[in-house]
């Protein structure tokens, strides 16, 4: 087998913008029906999805198999979680609610085995899944993202991109919104948010490290490509699911009318 190496990073080295897909359903056809679109990325969403740990393991094929970066969100900054969704294959972790540089220490470390970080040996499925030197390569290869969702994250910005081992931020918009009073929702509009994101954006450009948006629609995500993003989340499973399925009921109730 062939050295572990991330797709994503190579999609970055090509200076392109990669496009994620979001899993919220822990179901392997609902993963293979979103694989066959061609994503750069496929995240399972272990915070605000259904998935569980156990769910990873029937997940990561899947998107392995697609060719994607499989990317997981977890549920919080817990270094046993992470370490685990890692041994299980995951080659990227979002972290959410990082809102000092601490927690993005904390983040990292668990991420990084010594001497960059503190994370324990035992790959159990990723040396399987990833190749058998995947040791040697994880800490060049594994992505690093802290979301940044929260007032305390925008005023301590600076010193969360100083941490070593990070590879970037992830705009979390609905937070984002909430934390400013805007509310929740994703594709921003509000001349402050769109102000807060842009901050951001270019704030971590000029650190030289990756900013990324969850987005709703794809003409959102294109034009926050367009602007700089270096990765663009369109959507989940779940609400192509419940969009298309009103699509298809409305469509068909008016053709009755």
């Amino acid at each position: 087998m062939t050295r572990f190496s991330n797709p994503l990073r190579k999609v970055w080295a090509e200076g392109r913008a990669a496009v994620n897909g979001w899993l919220a359903v822990p179901s392997v056809l609902s993963a293979e029906a979103m694989a066959v679109a061609g994503w750069d990325v496929l995240t399972v969403d272990l915070q605000h999805g259904t998935a569980d740990y156990a769910d990873l393991l029937s997940l990561l094929p899947v998107i392995e198999k697609s060719g994607a970066a499989s990317m997981v969100r977890v549920p919080w900054v817990d270094e046993a979680a992470i370490m685990r969704t890692l041994d299980a294959g995951a080659m990227g972790i979002i972290a959410p609610m990082i809102e000092t540089a601490a927690d993005a220490e904390r983040f990292v470390s668990a991420c990084l085995y010594p001497p960059e970080g503190g994370r324990s040996s035992g790959p159990i499925r990723a040396r399987l899944a990833l190749g058998a030197d995947y040791q040697q390569f994880a800490n060049r290869e594994i992505v690093t993202l802290a979301m940044i969702e929260t007032r305390s994250a925008v005023d301590e910005l600076e010193d969360i991109l100083k941490v070593p081992g990070l590879t970037g931020v992830y705009i979390g918009p609905s937070d984002l919104g909430s934390a400013f009073g805007h509310g929740p929702g994703f594709d921003r509009t509000e001349p402050e948010v769109l102000d807060l994101i842009e901050h951001i954006r270019r704030t971590t450009a000029a650190a030289g490290l990756r900013c990324c948006l969850h987005c709703g629609a794809p003409h959102y995500a294109r034009n926050a490509a367009d602007r700089g993003m270096n990765l663009v989340t369109i959507g989940s499973d779940a609400r192509f699911i419940e969009a298309g399925a009103k699509e298809a009921v409305s469509e068909f109730r008016q053709s009755r009318a």
